[in-house]
Protein backbone atom coordinates (compact mmCIF):
# COMPACT_ATOMS: atom_id res chain seq x y z
CA UNK A 1 0.00 0.00 0.00
CA UNK A 2 1.62 3.38 -1.00
CA UNK A 3 1.43 5.89 2.04
CA UNK A 4 1.76 8.99 -0.41
CA UNK A 5 -1.18 11.49 0.97
CA UNK A 6 -2.09 13.52 -2.80
CA UNK A 7 -4.61 16.37 -3.51
CA UNK A 8 -5.81 15.82 -7.39
CA UNK A 9 -6.56 20.03 -8.96
CA UNK A 10 -8.66 19.70 -11.74
CA UNK A 11 -11.95 21.74 -13.42
CA UNK A 12 -12.71 18.68 -15.73
CA UNK A 13 -14.80 16.14 -13.77
CA UNK A 14 -13.96 13.35 -16.29
CA UNK A 15 -10.21 14.03 -15.83
CA UNK A 16 -10.50 13.90 -12.01
CA UNK A 17 -12.55 11.45 -11.68
CA UNK A 18 -10.56 9.04 -13.90
CA UNK A 19 -6.90 10.35 -11.66
CA UNK A 20 -9.09 9.76 -8.40
CA UNK A 21 -9.59 6.11 -9.82
CA UNK A 22 -6.49 5.19 -10.80
CA UNK A 23 -4.35 7.04 -8.30
CA UNK A 24 -7.54 4.78 -5.78
CA UNK A 25 -6.38 1.42 -7.28
CA UNK A 26 -2.46 2.21 -6.84
CA UNK A 27 -3.17 2.32 -2.90
CA UNK A 28 -2.65 6.12 -3.20
CA UNK A 29 -4.85 8.39 -0.19
CA UNK A 30 -6.73 10.81 -2.44
CA UNK A 31 -8.80 13.84 -2.33
CA UNK A 32 -9.88 16.18 -4.86
CA UNK A 33 -10.23 19.34 -5.90
CA UNK A 34 -12.49 20.72 -8.59
CA UNK A 35 -11.05 23.89 -9.59
CA UNK A 36 -7.47 25.94 -7.99
CA UNK A 37 -9.24 28.22 -5.34
CA UNK A 38 -10.80 24.90 -3.45
CA UNK A 39 -7.20 23.52 -3.62
CA UNK A 40 -6.03 26.39 -1.96
CA UNK A 41 -8.20 25.92 0.58
CA UNK A 42 -7.52 22.62 1.01
CA UNK A 43 -3.49 23.26 1.54
CA UNK A 44 -3.92 25.98 3.80
CA UNK A 45 -5.32 23.86 6.19
CA UNK A 46 -3.13 20.89 5.84
CA UNK A 47 -0.35 19.37 3.65
CA UNK A 48 -0.15 16.28 1.30
CA UNK A 49 2.56 14.90 0.12
CA UNK A 50 2.15 15.07 -3.50
CA UNK A 51 -0.45 17.88 -5.41
CA UNK A 52 -1.16 16.82 -9.02
CA UNK A 53 -2.44 19.99 -10.81
CA UNK A 54 -4.28 20.74 -13.71
CA UNK A 55 -2.29 24.28 -15.28
CA UNK A 56 -4.85 25.99 -16.85
CA UNK A 57 -8.42 26.58 -14.70
CA UNK A 58 -10.40 29.64 -14.42
CA UNK A 59 -9.77 32.27 -11.61
CA UNK A 60 -7.30 30.22 -9.63
CA UNK A 61 -4.57 28.64 -11.71
CA UNK A 62 -1.83 25.52 -11.08
CA UNK A 63 0.37 28.31 -11.18
CA UNK A 64 -1.40 29.59 -8.13
CA UNK A 65 -1.83 26.24 -6.89
CA UNK A 66 1.66 25.97 -6.85
CA UNK A 67 2.87 28.92 -5.02
CA UNK A 68 0.33 28.47 -2.22
CA UNK A 69 1.10 24.79 -2.19
CA UNK A 70 4.94 25.50 -1.82
CA UNK A 71 4.39 28.79 0.61
CA UNK A 72 2.39 26.77 3.08
CA UNK A 73 4.12 23.46 2.76
CA UNK A 74 7.52 23.26 1.59
CA UNK A 75 7.76 19.87 1.38
CA UNK A 76 4.99 19.12 -0.60
CA UNK A 77 5.51 18.15 -4.22
CA UNK A 78 3.70 19.57 -6.98
CA UNK A 79 3.24 17.97 -10.41
CA UNK A 80 1.35 20.44 -12.69
CA UNK A 81 -0.57 18.63 -16.35
CA UNK A 82 -1.79 20.49 -19.16
CA UNK A 83 -3.22 19.96 -22.93
CA UNK A 84 -1.37 23.21 -23.67
CA UNK A 85 1.98 23.02 -22.55
CA UNK A 86 4.28 25.61 -23.60
CA UNK A 87 8.47 25.87 -22.68
CA UNK A 88 7.49 28.87 -20.81
CA UNK A 89 4.91 27.52 -19.08
CA UNK A 90 7.03 24.90 -17.95
CA UNK A 91 10.31 26.82 -17.12
CA UNK A 92 7.76 29.01 -15.06
CA UNK A 93 6.43 26.05 -12.96
CA UNK A 94 9.92 24.66 -12.23
CA UNK A 95 11.13 27.54 -11.22
CA UNK A 96 8.36 28.07 -8.34
CA UNK A 97 9.15 24.97 -7.64
CA UNK A 98 7.13 22.32 -9.19
CA UNK A 99 8.83 18.85 -9.23
CA UNK A 100 7.31 17.95 -12.54
CA UNK A 101 5.32 18.72 -15.69
CA UNK A 102 3.00 16.30 -17.50
CA UNK A 103 1.34 16.77 -20.89
CA UNK A 104 -2.24 15.65 -21.23
CA UNK A 105 -3.52 13.15 -22.38
CA UNK A 106 -1.73 12.08 -18.83
CA UNK A 107 0.26 8.84 -19.26
CA UNK A 108 -0.13 6.75 -16.08
CA UNK A 109 2.73 4.51 -16.18
CA UNK A 110 4.60 7.98 -16.53
CA UNK A 111 2.86 9.22 -13.98
CA UNK A 112 2.92 6.20 -11.64
CA UNK A 113 6.99 6.49 -12.36
CA UNK A 114 6.90 9.82 -10.82
CA UNK A 115 5.29 9.04 -7.58
CA UNK A 116 6.97 5.82 -7.00
CA UNK A 117 10.12 8.61 -7.22
CA UNK A 118 8.53 11.20 -4.89
CA UNK A 119 7.75 8.23 -2.64
CA UNK A 120 11.44 7.16 -2.78
CA UNK A 121 12.85 10.83 -1.93
CA UNK A 122 10.33 11.05 1.08
CA UNK A 123 11.43 7.53 2.63
CA UNK A 124 14.80 8.53 2.21
CA UNK A 125 14.06 12.38 3.79
CA UNK A 126 12.27 10.53 6.50
CA UNK A 127 14.91 8.37 7.01
CA UNK A 128 17.75 10.76 7.37
CA UNK A 129 15.66 13.15 9.57
CA UNK A 130 15.04 9.79 12.22
CA UNK A 131 18.83 9.56 11.88
CA UNK A 132 19.41 13.39 12.29
CA UNK A 133 16.83 12.98 15.49
CA UNK A 134 18.53 10.04 17.03
CA UNK A 135 21.91 11.64 16.28
CA UNK A 136 20.67 14.49 18.48
CA UNK A 137 19.51 12.20 21.47
CA UNK A 138 22.90 10.57 21.29
CA UNK A 139 24.74 13.34 21.44
CA UNK A 140 22.95 14.90 24.13
CA UNK A 141 23.26 11.66 26.30
CA UNK A 142 26.66 11.05 25.47
CA UNK A 143 27.29 15.00 26.48
CA UNK A 144 25.52 14.26 30.26
CA UNK A 145 27.29 11.62 30.51
CA UNK A 146 30.46 13.10 29.57
CA UNK A 147 29.25 15.72 32.13
CA UNK A 148 28.53 13.17 35.34
CA UNK A 149 32.07 11.69 34.36
CA UNK A 150 33.23 15.08 34.94
CA UNK A 151 31.83 15.90 37.91
CA UNK A 152 32.85 12.36 39.65
CA UNK A 153 36.55 12.46 38.41
CA UNK A 154 36.47 16.00 39.99
CA UNK A 155 35.34 14.72 43.26
CA UNK A 156 37.55 11.54 43.22
CA UNK A 157 40.47 13.99 42.28
CA UNK A 158 39.91 16.16 45.50
CA UNK A 159 39.26 12.90 47.35
CA UNK A 160 42.43 11.51 46.68
CA UNK A 161 44.36 14.55 47.45
CA UNK A 162 42.54 15.20 50.70
CA UNK A 163 43.91 11.63 51.49
CA UNK A 164 47.10 11.99 50.16
CA UNK A 165 47.35 15.16 53.33
CA UNK A 166 45.94 13.13 55.39
CA UNK A 167 47.95 10.07 55.21
CA UNK A 168 51.30 11.80 54.80
CA UNK A 169 50.15 13.61 58.61
CA UNK A 170 53.03 13.24 60.49
CA UNK A 171 51.53 15.40 63.88
CA UNK A 172 49.04 13.18 63.57
CA UNK A 173 48.22 9.40 65.29
CA UNK A 174 47.49 6.40 62.82
CA UNK A 175 43.88 5.90 64.26
CA UNK A 176 43.24 9.43 63.89
CA UNK A 177 44.58 9.78 60.45
CA UNK A 178 42.28 6.66 59.26
CA UNK A 179 39.41 7.90 61.11
CA UNK A 180 39.76 11.19 58.66
CA UNK A 181 40.41 8.92 55.55
CA UNK A 182 37.18 7.40 56.40
CA UNK A 183 35.46 10.70 56.47
CA UNK A 184 36.78 11.47 53.09
CA UNK A 185 35.66 8.39 51.68
CA UNK A 186 32.13 8.89 53.37
CA UNK A 187 31.81 12.11 52.27
CA UNK A 188 32.68 10.82 48.58
CA UNK A 189 30.36 8.07 48.65
CA UNK A 190 27.83 10.58 49.55
CA UNK A 191 28.57 12.95 47.30
CA UNK A 192 29.03 10.60 43.84
CA UNK A 193 26.96 7.49 44.79
CA UNK A 194 29.69 5.33 44.43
Amino acid sequence: MNKLDILVVDDDPVNLALLENRLTKAGYHIEMARNGQEAIDLVSLRCFDVVLTDLVMPEKNGINVLEATKARCSRTEVILFTAYATVDSAVEAMKKGAADYLAKPINFDELMLRLGKIETLKTLVKNVDDLREAMTVTEDNAAQTIHHLEFLASHFRQAFVDLGGILTEENMEAPGRIRLALEVLSRLHDTTGS
